[in-house]
């Protein structure tokens, strides 16, 4: 017997019983739209997290205020003003492995244009911390060393600050208010989205560290900075980068001996890769659970598949007896199960891209469907049929034709 004469006894035989075959495909379906839903949603995430990490800049690591003790008592990390931009000069003078570093500070303010005003972040950096960030300017220019040195007061805005603050008015060369000074914006930083720990990036205005310092900043310490973001020359350098970072600013704060350093290091490249890793195993974890539901669908094709044998034992006989062969027995059951389970994987798949859109929509989470899930789940789902159709078709094959033919 040829696989196509196979192939439609399989479907008349399925056609036959048209109820019961939905009802035994069921599990399939909904084990499948599971899969390719939960994969989706995991997906997306995944390529949510990706692009946030993108977004902070690459093979960079975090300089931080440490500890320090003061009449005994031990402040929290960064309690003290421990870093200056001194520092974030000297590590990128002196420091190999360094491709870049620039001091940061950081304070909330209220900044106001016209009758508008928008309460926002305000950042000191150097032209360093742009190019470490991979952070370009859409229009205008950046801040240049000139502007820092001469403590200029003109700033770079972010986009969330552009549409509270000038609604679609031009910003370029107005000029905005932060705790009543004025400043020019030179340039509008192009959008960066939401950051690892979920917060607006763009939400933020920047200015010439030495202004932030000098006209911002109410701290006895002019010249401190409250972080310093360093960029490694390669993925490769960035433990050596760390070796050299630490090394330099113990030498530069005298920490000798036993004492606890007060600044403190943090890989963000480390940090964000366990997070991505984090994501891709709750990708996994999803997909796992929801293909416990295709095995518990393909139970039930088994079941099924053993009730059609004992229904259909006297038509076995019947074939047997007129030539078919103990191996076509075996391929028709086997066909009718792997026929069950791919009609099931191709409606699930269906039902499955649709949910994910769904979810999509409504819940405006992205969400990303790839062929490779796909095509994982549609050959899982014939797998299913050949694993637990075997032991059916292997049973109707086995029937003595005597016995199938005296079966009532």
């Amino acid at each position: 017997m040829d696989f196509l004469q196979t192939l439609k006894i399989a479907l008349r035989a399925l056609r036959t019983n048209k109820m019961r075959s939905f009802l035994t495909m069921l599990g399939i379906i909904i084990g499948i739209a599971a899969v390719i839903a939960m994969m989706a949603v995991g997906s997306g995430a995944s390529y949510v997290i990706s692009q946030q990490i993108a977004s902070i800049g690459s093979n960079i690591i975090l300089v931080l205020p440490g500890s320090t003790t003061s009449g005994g008592l031990r402040m929290g990390s960064g309690g003290s003003q421990t870093l200056t931009s001194d520092d974030a000069r000297a590590i990128m003078a002196e420091c190999p492995s360094v491709l870049r570093a620039s001091g940061t500070t950081r304070t909330t303010s209220q900044v106001v244009y016209g009758n508008m005003n928008w309460s926002t972040v305000i950042m000191g950096a150097t032209p360093e911390l742009f190019d470490i960030r991979e952070w370009p300017v859409v229009s205008g220019r950046s801040i240049g060393q000139q502007d820092v040195d001469g403590a200029a007061k003109v700033c770079l805005l972010g986009q969330t600050v552009v549409d509270n603050l000038f609604n679609g008015e031009d910003p370029i060369g107005k000029i905005v208010r932060i705790k009543k000074i004025p400043f020019t914006v030179v340039g509008v930083l192009e959008s960066k989205g939401q950051s690892p720990q979920g917060t607006d990036q763009d939400d933020s205005v920047f200015v010439p560290l030495r202004t932030a310092q000098v006209k911002l900043s109410r701290s006895p310490f002019p010249n401190s900075v409250g972080a310093i973001m360093v960029q490694a020359g390669s993925e490769a350098l960035l433990t050596k980068a760390e070796e050299e970072v630490n090394s330099l600013l113990k030498q530069r704060h005298r920490i000798t001996g036993g004492k606890e350093p007060d600044f403190t290091t943090r890989n963000l490249s480390e940090i964000l890769a366990v997070a991505e890793q984090s994501s891709k195993a709750m990708s996994l974890l999803l997909g796992a659970v929801a293909s416990i539901s295709l095995i518990v669908g393909g139970i039930g094709i088994m079941n099924i598949m053993l009730v059609s044998v004992t229904e259909r034992t006297r038509e076995i006989g019947i074939r047997m007896a007129i030539g078919a062969r103990t191996k076509d027995i075996l391929w028709q059951f086997l066909t009718e199960a792997v026929l069950l389970t791919m009609l099931g994987g191709i409606i699930g798949i269906i039902l499955g891209t649709a949910g994910a859109t769904v979810v999509s929509r409504i819940l405006e989470w992205p969400t990303l469907i790839s062929v490779q899930s796909i095509t994982v789940a549609f050959l899982f789902s014939g797998a299913v049929g050949i694993f637990f159709g075997f032991y059916p078709a292997r049973k109707a094959a086995g029937l003595n034709p005597i016995d199938a033919l005296r079966y009532e």
